[in-house]
């Protein structure tokens, strides 16, 4: 049985902001949308909070229109946060959320044909039977591709694809695409730390209902990144994320459980602290990229150019299962490597960065099982 994660960033439809010439232009989008949409949460607005508000709708373009923005639109569905006097400055009239309701929103569009079909491409030459799915929009657009794109490129759709809803505001949830059918599911978009909750999309649990008989437990998971907020806040959250995690993992070991995988894009390396209760802490769960049988290519990381400190996607197993491993790799033909691609062989569709099928390679492990 073949267990791969990979980040679908490129379906259909996508936020404008993941499409800039670089990721930092990008970032510097999604930090002020997070940002103020986390002042609107607030229960009461000061001063300083309604300056934040009318500066940062300045720079994302949505302050005297609501809908004038390139990436984003303000939505005022009750009662105003704004008033907008004609030949006058805009003023916040909201002295706090029970005044309005409405966020920030972020524009969507379709991204490029040729990513799409090579994100297809990826998946039909990784053959994974089981495949968890990172920064996807929703199952009615991950169903739609399965049905639609695979078999565009001869690949065989699978019969069932998976996909709860999280936690995050832009729509980036975790998922599944499976052989095997599923079975017991759940979800921990409620799960709470000091009355916030943890996971910044999700972690659901899929249990996998194998040919053999037996079953997959999979925690399937993506961690706060680095791309927004402070890097004391991204890490304290990356940290509880991952302590959660190996709450949830050591209750199933508790309860009998032994076929366990915790799979997912970390954004964090292995040595980095927050990543600890995951890899370190007399953990017993273990990386695939350790095991004697995992097929170096040379490049230890997964995202982009797969340097030492891109290693963020990871598929921890159980020692069970990693008993059971017959071999490991690394897939990056669907990634562009290097500034003029060619760190690293990659499709021949892909002719400039704007075609590759994601920024990240495909992690996967086979399994005796």
């Amino acid at each position: 049985m073949r267990l791969a994660s990979f980040n679908l960033e490129n379906l259909f439809d996508r936020a404008k902001a993941f499409n800039q010439d670089t990721i930092a232009d990008g970032k510097k989008v999604l930090d002020k949308f997070g940002r103020l949409n986390k002042v609107f949460a607030r229960p009461t607005y000061n001063a300083a909070d309604k300056k934040t508000m009318l500066d940062g709708l300045d720079d994302l373009g949505v302050l005297k229109d609501d809908n004038a923005g390139e990436f984003v639109r303000l939505r005022q569905n009750r009662g105003k946060l704004l008033k907008r006097p004609h030949g006058g400055p805009v003023e916040v009239v909201a002295n706090g959320r029970d005044d309005w309701i409405g966020w920030l929103e972020l524009k969507t569009e379709r991204v490029n044909e040729i990513a799409t079909q090579n994100t297809a491409r990826v998946i039909r030459d990784v053959k994974a039977d089981v495949l968890a799915t990172i920064e996807v929009d929703n199952r009615v657009a991950v169903l739609r591709f399965n049905e639609q794109l695979l078999p565009s490129v001869n690949a065989e759709p699978y019969p069932h694809v998976m996909v709860i809803d999280g936690n995050d505001d832009r729509g980036i949830d975790v998922g599944l695409m499976t052989r095997f059918p599923l079975g017991t599911m759940r979800s921990h978009v409620d799960d709470l730390r000091n009355g916030s909750r943890i996971f910044s999309r999700d972690c659901p649990e899929y249990e996998i209902l194998l040919p053999s008989g037996g079953t997959l437990l999979l925690l399937v998971n993506h961690f706060k990144s680095k791309g927004s907020g402070t890097q004391a806040d991204s890490n304290a959250r990356r940290l509880r994320q991952a302590e959660r995690v190996r709450e949830i993992y050591e209750g199933h070991r508790q309860a009998g459980v032994t076929s366990i995988a915790v799979i997912g894009d970390f954004n964090d390396t292995p040595d980095a602290a927050p990543l600890a209760p995951l890899l370190a802490h007399e953990s017993n769960l273990r990386d695939v990229s350790v095991h004697p049988k995992y097929q170096d290519d040379g490049r230890p990381g997964t995202f982009a150019n797969g340097t030492k400190s891109q290693k963020i996607d990871y598929i921890l197993l159980s020692p069970e299962l990693f008993d059971q491993v017959e071999n490991a790799e690394v897939f990056r033909k669907g990634v562009w490597g290097g500034k003029n691609g060619d760190l690293f062989e990659h499709f021949v569709e892909m002719k400039k960065p704007v075609d590759a099928a994601s920024d990240h390679a495909v992690l996967f492990v086979d399994l005796n099982i």
